[in-house]
């Protein structure tokens, strides 16, 4: 089954739009293919605002998020997988909706685990980024 995450991305991206506010994008901008100017990651993550006004040729599919956008005056073109989306929210009031961290690999790679062995004890760090988000109802 393919992942809901894309879908929910530009559902809620139309949302917020339609309801006049600014959709923010959280990314994890450490994730494998990700193309975000590093200059203005924090934590290894940032937070991009994907506007209409904002950006420039915005383009979402089920496995990447596309569009040009200026970082302090300066064009960039950001890449985004699907998978490095950690959230979106809108600026406005914090309603969204976050996404559990995924591993690089596809879920259609096979990985062979020794059933005898336990899971790997470690967990990936939850992301911490500034906005408030709040349940949609």
């Amino acid at each position: 089954m393919n992942s809901s995450r894309p879908y929910l991305v530009r559902a809620l991206y139309e949302w917020i739009v339609d309801n006049d506010c600014t959709p923010h994008m959280l990314v994890n901008a450490e994730y494998p293919a990700v193309q975000v100017p590093q200059g203005f990651a924090s934590d290894g993550q940032i937070v991009l605002n994907i506007s209409p006004s904002a950006v420039r040729h915005l383009h979402m599919d089920n496995d990447v998020v596309t569009f040009e956008g200026r970082f302090g005056g300066v064009p960039h073109s950001l890449y985004v997988p699907i998978s490095a989306i950690l959230g979106i929210y809108a600026r406005e009031n914090g309603q969204g909706m976050v996404f559990d961290l995924e591993s690089p690999l596809d879920d259609d790679d096979d990985i062979e685990q020794d059933d005898d062995q336990p899971p790997p004890d470690s967990e990936p760090p939850r992301p911490s980024g500034r906005p408030s988000l709040k349940v949609v109802k």
